[in-house]
């Protein structure tokens, strides 16, 4: 069992180290991101985390600045600012914090219920899966147009699949619940720090609305892991018959 966990966590750790030290200052709900997750997951250090930073980073990421229009205001209007979320357009505001629904739901099911309920955790895993797919499918529409400040090169849409196949893994996670939300919480932070600090162009609002509902997100998929160790397992079917 912790040789399967060691996996996982060391593909986290070597993500939150790297934006632990390569996050620009003003991005500091993706330090949040970061410090909460390494405080909740076990640290790995070694030979296997510094690959994994190359991988999943590539050279772009390891101190290099995204690249913005000088004199342009295009900096401005990319720094993230969570009073920029007033900003944000109303459907857009809405239609994001709805989503957050199934994710608040299973934990709060389980807690009035004071049962663990693993259908309704891998329900929450696969909403998890399907958001983190999205995430990536989003920087290619935002890529294509024609005079987008993220252009269809390998790097944007490279890096777009890699959420796509972190889902997928999760997935496959069905007879192990709890790696699959480690993989969710990985697709969710690294889909977040390629928006934050390695692919150019989202505006503000996004950004801090983006931010914010990752963060959500995340504690709710470790408040399901939390209420696993605590509260005794039932079964939905079994409770039926």
């Amino acid at each position: 069992m912790k040789r399967r966990y060691g996996v996982c966590l060391g593909f986290w750790s070597a993500f939150a180290q790297l934006t632990g030290w390569t996050a620009p200052r003003e991005d500091q709900g993706l330090k949040m991101f970061s410090f909460a997750l390494k405080r909740h997951l076990n640290p790995c250090v070694g030979p296997s985390c510094r690959w994994m930073q190359r991988v999943l980073c590539g050279s772009s990421c390891m101190g290099h600045p995204v690249p913005t229009a000088p004199g342009s205001g295009q900096e401005d209007q990319q720094r993230l600012s969570m009073k920029a979320l007033a900003n944000a357009p109303k459907p857009a505001l809405y239609l994001g914090f709805s989503g957050l629904l199934p994710f608040l739901g299973a934990p709060l099911l389980m807690a009035v219920t004071q049962s663990y309920l693993p259908e309704v955790a891998y329900a929450q895993v696969v909403y998890g899966a399907s958001i983190v797919s999205f995430l990536g499918g989003a920087r290619w529409g935002f890529a294509l147009p024609e005079g987008s400040p993220a252009q269809p090169d390998w790097m944007n849409l490279g890096n777009s699949v890699v959420p796509s196949l972190l889902a997928w893994l999760a997935l496959l996670c069905r007879d192990n619940i709890t790696e699959g939300a480690l993989v969710v919480i990985m697709g969710l932070g690294l889909a977040l720090h390629y928006d934050l600090t390695l692919l150019p162009g989202y505006p503000s609002w996004f950004k801090a609305m983006r931010t914010i509902l990752t963060l959500v997100a995340t504690f709710s998929l470790v408040a399901t892991l939390t209420l696993q160790k605590m509260c005794p397992e039932k079964k939905i079917k079994a409770q039926e018959n």
